[in-house]
């Protein structure tokens, strides 16, 4: 399972022109589910994520966490995470898990984050999306949690 987080001021998405999902200060996480993905993943990485120590202190330093600045989360599906990109000019998505199995993860992805997090928004699993944010920083993170349950 792959998770690009950006700390965010602000994101937004919106499917045929309709917002459906926003928050204010927060992550915006885009989220690629893997074949061989299971629970143990999304629970690894939710933890690890709605814990990590990205936002300023009161000196600047990457000290405080989404909790601590009543930050909020926006969770995107993104397929394309899972791209190998090895041979020739055309992605293989090969590695990407079956629709069911990576909604199924992406929406309990999305319940975990619900336990720590009062906001937690989404966007539509499978739809064509547009994505707005104000990268803050900017401050970008790529996770990646294995099989093997190893954080990179």
């Amino acid at each position: 399972m792959k998770a690009v987080v950006q700390r965010v001021g602000h994101a937004s998405v919106s499917v045929d022109g309709e917002t459906v999902g926003s928050i204010g200060k927060g992550f915006l996480i885009l989220l690629g589910v893997e074949q061989g993905d299971g629970d143990a993943q999304a629970e690894k990485l939710a933890k690890k994520i709605t814990g990590l120590r990205i936002f300023p202190d009161e000196n600047g330093k990457t000290n405080l966490s989404l909790a601590e600045v009543n930050g909020e989360i926006l969770v995107i599906s993104q397929f394309t995470l899972c791209a190998d990109c090895r041979k020739g000019y055309r992605p293989s998505f090969v590695r990407a898990a079956a629709p069911e199995e990576a909604n199924r993860l992406y929406e309990y992805f999305t319940a975990l984050c619900r336990e720590t997090v009062s906001r937690v928004e989404t966007g539509v699993f499978g739809a064509h999306m547009k994505v707005e944010l104000e990268n803050d920083g900017p401050f970008t993170l790529s996770l990646e949690c294995t099989a093997e349950l190893e954080l990179r």
